[in-house]
């Protein structure tokens, strides 16, 4: 075998002559192993480095370099600003800007970029939580009800999807269409959040053993799962064209329009459901490693509500042409379809009482969300007199709850150089 230390002193060793044919075969004329003498010049830069052993791709490559015309790629911005110079805040929006959108600072939009730093600092992934109880109790045959299987199936296989869906959008559609340095910042950071959710619901799905299958279909198979996946992939498929452009009142609302529909309902209406199930479970010991899933994502998933909700009414105070009488009903009509959606998933989700809730319960809990989401935009409530029967999920969602770091995670967890220790 040859090692490192001998490796090119076989090159050096000449092959062996066998016979009088191959020793002239190895043994040119004496003349013709004397080149002629090349003619002598100045040496320059290229000459030089074309001594290198480089081949015509590195010459090319070269030259290549050489007629690049730094100015060419700023021809067009320079028309839009018509020679305004460096980037002022006043330049900045969110859609249809002119200004270089390179160019991070200065910040008109400090909110944005905090919660960039916020969402940054609560970096966590799901192998970091433990699932041996969530297995053990899974797999017993005692350990939950029918009822409380239908709903982890139920809730895995639509956020599953789910969480695909918004990061599509993102990615394929948003990140293109804001004009805005920080708010784009942001929207990578949620990105990747969204990957890590998607990442989780695999995780409890492989660790519990489930049928990946049947999960990840759901969204195609369970009917209650299919139409609020159908619902929301409406607002997505024409923006997502590489040739849509905002610029046009109508494309303009277009946009608003898919904001409302993933930052308002799917991830501002159609969650709750699923993760008051869930976290309600992990309240009564059962399935907590998946409930502890369920909390950090619902952490991520408030800030991303309120994010959006932000950014809607940013353009809306940019662009008050756009939020006319049509476009504000149509805006309400969307958040209401979303909270019926989801009432009919409670439905069938939770036949029978589970958990210490009901259907009747959720309806109350969606329609004082609906109200909210309504609120947020500006808009009237619809509904008069409802409450929140789950009081709990705004202390998970709000406050501050630590937990003993030696049993699991601190909720609010942060990386170290975010965490203040005094």
């Amino acid at each position: 075998m040859l090692n490192w230390d001998e490796y090119g002193k076989e090159e050096a060793v000449s092959p062996p002559v066998t016979s009088k044919v191959k020793e002239e075969t190895l043994a040119p004329s004496t003349e013709a192993q004397q080149p002629e003498p090349p003619q002598q010049s100045e040496p320059t830069a290229s000459s030089e480095s074309s001594n290198i052993g480089e081949g015509s791709r590195a010459e090319a490559a070269r030259k290549a370099v050489n007629a690049i015309d730094e100015k060419a790629g700023n021809e067009e911005l320079d028309e839009m600003m018509a020679n305004a110079g460096r980037v002022q805040v006043d330049q900045k929006m969110m859609i249809n800007c002119k200004a270089d959108l390179n160019q991070l600072v200065p910040f008109k939009y400090d909110w944005a970029w905090q919660k960039y730093l916020d969402g940054s600092a609560n970096h966590w992934m799901p192998q970091e939580i433990n699932m041996t109880n969530d297995i053990v109790l899974w797999k017993s045959e005692d350990g939950l009800t029918e009822d409380e299987r239908v709903i982890v199936k139920r809730n895995l296989g639509f956020f599953s999807t789910a969480d695909s869906l918004v990061a599509n959008n993102l990615v394929l559609a948003l990140y293109r269409l804001i004009t805005n340095p920080e708010c784009r910042q942001y929207i990578l950071r949620q990105s990747l959040e969204e990957a890590i959710h998607t990442h989780a619901y695999q995780y409890c799905i492989e660790s519990l053993g489930m049928d990946e299958g049947e999960i990840f279909n759901m969204y195609r198979e369970i009917p209650c799962v299919a139409r609020k996946a159908s619902w929301g992939l409406k607002y997505t498929q024409e923006i997502s064209d590489p040739d849509f452009k905002t610029g046009t009142e109508e494309t303009d609302k277009q946009l608003l329009k898919n904001l409302i529909a993933f930052y308002c309902v799917l991830e501002g209406i159609f969650f709750y459901c699923g993760f008051t199930q869930i976290l309600s479970m992990g309240r009564r010991n059962k399935m907590t490693g998946t409930a502890e899933q369920f909390q950090y994502i619902l952490r991520d998933e408030s800030m991303h509500v309120n994010f959006g909700i932000d950014v809607i009414n940013q353009i809306k105070i940019e662009n008050p042409h756009l939020w006319d009488d049509q476009m504000k009903a149509d805006a309400a009509q969307m958040i209401l379809e979303g909270t019926e959606l989801e009432i009919q998933y409670a439905r069938d989700t939770m036949p029978r009482g589970v958990l210490g809730m009901n259907a009747s319960m959720m309806e109350e809990y969606l329609k004082f969300i609906a109200n909210r989401r309504l609120t947020q935009l500006g808009l009237d409530e619809e509904f008069t007199g409802v409450t929140n029967p789950f009081p709990w999920m705004s202390e998970i969602i709000d406050l501050r709850k630590e937990k003993n770091f030696f049993e699991t995670r601190v909720t609010e967890y942060q990386v170290g150089g975010a965490l203040n220790w005094e």
